[in-house]
């Protein structure tokens, strides 16, 4: 009976070309469209699946609450978690991770007999020696009991090894790294590791041990459970306790070990759990050692997943029902001659599942195709293991037998239900209810693609402006250049002056920090005569003489860093407008010559204010902007040189700094930047999004548009005679066009009405993540409504043009 079904479906397929194509193309780009993002959530939710002791174990993240401001971030002081677990008989065991939080990259050199081979490598970090017991990695070498036992020991990812050594061992041999977190030293490679396909939020490419370089002596000193939150913290607890339990315990704990320091600063702070296996998506802290996910993107995408699939599905029942007279003298044949209803029910059912998995076959081909273009877009690898693959596959499959099913189950029920007395007389005509229906299905459809156009251009605009806004600062032609070694910082002032001569470079200077990346140094200070508890924090950078001259930072009162004072030291500093705001400050010139206070290991140090500058973003647009303060600092503090280029051929300028750099530093390569790259970079996320919505869009217009020039297609079709008949009698082309249009159009207007107040709604949740923002208007709304709109008409008019046309003798020759 199967292979009756599915051999009548075929025939029906066959002999119906267009309508057959349009529902496998369409429901195989709905479907490429769900694999496509389906495999993106995949990727989404399974961070961190793979450690063996991933149910016991747990980050700690830290709540600070300042001036009624609750702030959570994911770092904590270094002796909390052995302090945890030694206090809690529930903690079994440890582990601290620490970014090499003062490197962008870090250069590996290795010698190979007279040789030096140098490279940069990104994502390393130090940890305790327990950090391969808790985590699970696979090691391609070594022993992860031990790897991290020994000061200056490094386990390497297998990528790093075989760029370092080739195909020989790893194990054990001696690398060169130099680090600005940990100065230069050598280590021995104690294990390499095969990355792992599940991703983590850990992504790690080489660890360090802890007790290396000149982290091992700053670590010793970091005695308070108050200051220096740097250091990420896991604990793994014991079998069967519960960790809500334990977080009852945190706050006696942290009155008893942190409570004075913290009340005399006029600070509070809490800890709390977070499952390893929830921190990608849900730990909702700031500064974790990769930046988390979004649950709202993905429910975002799972919508649009879900939509552009029933938009497709919503064409197979369009046209089907709408096909229903050309099926209608079949049914009632096959009625008559003793089929039973649910025999009919059956078939179109399985002509809907054939056309479905035909559109499977045809999705998979688009998904591989289409895969270097979403991995690029979405910034992912797509890697799985096997066994990921066959569950992938499998799930989709499934999906793609519940869309043919979903597709299918209407037209099925609405033909099966025909009768056959009136079919046979020639009195069949498609019912009030099912025209209702395709009506309802056709609003549908271009609610969801108006929204999508509504909310494509606002964030394509929200883009722009954080593209275009006045950062306070001279973005372009600013070139940053890394100065990760001690080599690189005793040459600064060297290079320094050779750029200053260079024709192209209009000045220069350096920092610890530059706007846009992470800014780790803040201070908690108070203003002199107030209270000690009334502390605000301050973010802190240490510059040279002309940093703020090279950026452009602009002068509010008093004076900036220069030549022209050789005298200033360390404790003069300088402002930004926020934090004037912060202290109290009335007027900028007041603040000048003012002091603020800060305490530090049982000492008071002064700073006195010398200068005020305009407010400016050194982070992402995402928050206000925050106190800031700038101290003069040493070529050793400093982490990047910043050059302004002069406009004019900027090859030419990068080439004479990359000869300057080899003339003084010829071990190691020159890189750079450019600064307002960097700065962009904090919104890729929101870029990416932007992307795979604006791609969406567009799919999800072109499935609609495809089902709307289906049925007009054959609405014209059943209209043929009409056509004629209205043109011998003198009807215009533009009357014609009107007359076939109007019907549709009236839904697509309506599907406006609809759709507006849910994408003003959506939209304007979406931009509350940004501080600054642009002005989300009416006037968004209606562009996006006239785009589907114009779309829309295309679509329809180009078939009603070619009816309107078309000679009415060669209709009306039949009659």
């Amino acid at each position: 009976m199967i292979s009756n079904y599915i051999k009548i479906a075929w025939r029906n397929a066959v002999n119906n070309k267009v309508f057959s194509f349009i529902n496998i193309f369409g429901l195989s780009i709905g479907l490429t469209c769900c694999l496509l993002i389906s495999m993106y959530l995949f990727k989404e939710f399974s961070y961190d699946r793979q450690h063996a002791l991933g149910n016991r174990l747990y980050q700690v993240g830290t709540l600070s609450i300042m001036e009624g401001k609750e702030d959570r971030f994911a770092t904590t002081p270094a002796p909390l978690g052995p302090t945890m677990q030694q206090e809690f008989a529930e903690v079994e065991s440890t582990v601290r991770l620490l970014k090499a939080f003062q490197d962008d990259k870090t250069l590996f050199q290795y010698k190979a007999g007279k040789d030096i081979h140098s490279f940069y490598e990104t994502s390393g970090y130090f940890a305790d020696p327990t950090f391969f017991r808790l985590f699970s990695y696979q090691f391609k070498e070594g022993n992860p009991e031990t790897a991290l036992n020994e000061p200056n020991s490094v386990v390497i990812s297998e990528d790093i090894a075989h760029k370092i050594f080739g195909n020989e061992l790893a194990l054990n041999k001696t690398v060169h790294i130099n680090s600005n977190t940990s100065g230069a030293y050598d280590f021995k490679v104690t294990g390499v590791f095969i990355p792992s396909k599940t991703p983590s939020h850990i992504d790690a490419r080489f660890v360090m041990s802890m007790q290396s370089g000149e982290v091992g002596p700053w670590l010793k000193k970091l005695d308070d459970l108050a200051n220096n939150n740097l250091f990420y913290t896991y604990l793994l607890l014991k079998q069967g306790a519960k960790p809500k339990a334990l977080e009852v315990k945190f706050d006696p704990f942290i009155q008893k070990y942190a409570g004075k320091e913290l009340q005399a600063s006029g600070r509070g702070r809490k800890h709390f759990l977070i499952p390893v296996k929830d921190i990608h998506l849900y730990a909702n802290t700031g500064g974790n050692v990769t930046p988390g996910g979004s649950v709202s993107y993905l429910y975002l995408l799972f919508s649009i997943a879900i939509v552009t699939l029933l938009i497709a599905c919503v064409n197979f029942m369009n046209l089907s029902t709408a096909r229903s007279s050309k099926r209608a003298v079949e049914i009632g044949v096959r009625k008559v001659l003793g089929a039973e209803k649910i025999a009919l029910v059956q078939q179109f059912l399985w002509e809907a599942i054939l056309l479905s998995l035909l559109a499977f076959v045809v999705s998979l081909v688009m998904t591989t195709l289409l895969m270097p273009l979403f991995e690029q877009v979405a910034g992912k690898d797509f890697t799985f293991s096997i066994q990921q693959y066959v569950l992938l596959i499998s799930g989709f499959l499934l999906i793609t037998l519940i869309a043919g099913i979903i597709a299918g189950i209407y037209p099925a029920f609405y033909l099966s239900a025909f009768k056959p007395v009136k079919v046979l007389k020639g009195r069949f005509s498609n019912s009030l209810s099912a025209i209702s229906f395709r009506k309802v299905l056709v609003v549908f459809q271009f609610v969801i693609s108006v929204a999508l156009v509504v909310a494509s251009i606002t964030i394509s605009n929200q883009m722009r402006y954080l593209r275009n806004k006045d950062l306070g600062f001279q973005k372009e032609q600013q070139i940053v250049i890394p100065l990760r070694t001690s080599t690189a910082k005793q040459i600064y002032p060297s290079l320094k002056n050779s750029l200053n001569a260079s024709s192209s470079i209009s000045s220069s200077g350096a920092s610890i920090f530059y706007p846009g990346i992470d800014n780790v140094m803040d201070w908690l200070m108070y203003r002199q005569g107030d209270a000690s508890d009334n502390t605000k924090q301050v973010f802190m950078n240490r510059v040279d003489d002309s940093y703020l001259q090279t950026l452009g930072i602009q002068l509010v009162a008093g004076r900036l860093f220069s030549k022209e004072f050789p005298g200033d030291t360390a404790n003069r500093i300088i402002l930004n407008e926020q934090a004037l705001h912060s202290f109290g400050f009335k007027d900028p010139e007041d603040a000048i010559g003012k002091n603020l206070i800060m305490a530090w290991a049982g000492r008071e140090m002064l700073y006195p204010i010398v200068g005020v500058v305009k407010n400016f973003h050194f982070e992402g647009l995402y928050t206000k902007i925050g106190a800031y303060g700038f101290l003069l600092g040493h070529s050793r503090d400093y982490g990047y040189m910043i050059a302004h280029a002069k406009t004019g051929n900027i090859k030419t300028t990068l080439s004479s700094i990359g000869t300057a750099w080899s003339t003084l530093n010829p071990n190691e390569p020159f890189e750079y930047s450019f600064l307002d790259q960097d700065f962009q970079k904090n919104y890729i996320a929101e870029e990416r999004l932007a992307a795979l919505i604006r791609y969406f869009t567009v799919i999800a217009i072109f499935i609609s548009c495809l089902g709307l020039f289906g049925l007009t297609t054959f609405s014209i079709e059943q209209r043929t005679k009409e056509i004629g008949i209205r043109k011998v009698l003198g009807a215009s082309v533009a009357g014609i066009v009107s007359l076939l249009s109007k019907d549709f159009l009236k839904l697509v207007v309506i599907s406006f009405l609809v759709a507006s107040p849910l994408a003003w709604y959506f939209i304007n949740q979406w931009l509350q993540g940004f501080a600054y923002k642009t002005p989300f208007t009416i006037w968004i709304v209606l562009a996006g409504c006239l785009v589907a709109f114009s779309i829309a008409f295309l679509t329809i008019s180009i078939q009603a043009i070619k009816a309107a046309i078309a000679n009415p003798v060669k209709n009306l020759r039949t009659e």
